[in-house]
């Protein structure tokens, strides 16, 4: 036990669950009514596309196994990953703890008759149109991506970095074809993460090499 502690010391990192989810469920349970509601004229032009309810249900084991295989096998790549997931997470909390919103895209009556329909019926039970912005599902699938592709070790799997790809884009997409999410709620999403990127992976690789050549 004390070597698994020693090895696995940044098991630490997981106590901020103890912080989000009892935030996450007081705003899913306060956040029914008068909230703000985000649209864009392009989210009238979306088709609902049942079919992306797969990739939308399968972000919840892409994150969950990308976190499980940086906590095992990359330590350093772990902190990383969860810096950038977790600050993208809190500020997502305070934006719609400040700024409560919702959308109200889903239509009254699903399209077809069908298991993939049967899915988004069982999803949306669930899964409130609240709290949509910025998207969690399009900045966590982006910020697994970013990390894929910055493991070094994973370089050796080259079947890693498209699959992981393809899917990234499939769960961005699917949240908009379900009508889970604005258009603005993705664009969001998607520069939150762009703006953390800068902030939590650039400087250590690529400022300081710069530095370094200047100096020379």
């Amino acid at each position: 036990m004390k070597n698994w502690l020693k090895r696995y010391s940044h098991a630490w990192v997981f106590l901020y669950w103890a912080i989000y989810l009892p935030w996450f469920c007081w705003l899913e349970d306060h956040v029914t009514h008068g909230y703000y509601l985000i649209h864009s004229v392009l989210d009238d032009g979306i088709p609902f596309l049942e079919g992306f309810v797969v990739p939308y249900l399968l972000w919840f084991p892409f994150v969950g196994v990308v976190i499980a295989w940086f906590f095992f096998r990359d330590k350093a790549g772990f902190y990383r990953l969860t810096a950038y997931m977790f600050t993208g997470m809190t500020a997502f909390l305070v934006i719609c703890t400040l700024f409560p919103n919702g959308v109200a895209l889903r239509p009254a009556v699903l399209p077809r008759d069908n298991v993939f329909c049967d899915l988004v019926k069982a999803l949306w039970v669930v899964d409130t149109p609240t709290n949509v912005l910025p998207s969690l599902h399009v900045y966590n699938s982006v910020v697994c991506c970013v990390a894929v592709f910055r493991s070094e070790t994973l370089r050796r799997f080259r079947w890693v970095r498209p699959v992981t790809l393809v899917l990234t884009v499939s769960i961005v997409l699917s949240t908009m074809f379900l009508k889970q999410h604005s258009v603005v709620d993705v664009t969001a999403g998607l520069l939150m993460a762009w703006v953390l990127y800068v902030l939590i992976y650039e400087p250590a690789p690529q400022r300081r090499p710069r530095m370094a050549r200047d100096r020379a």
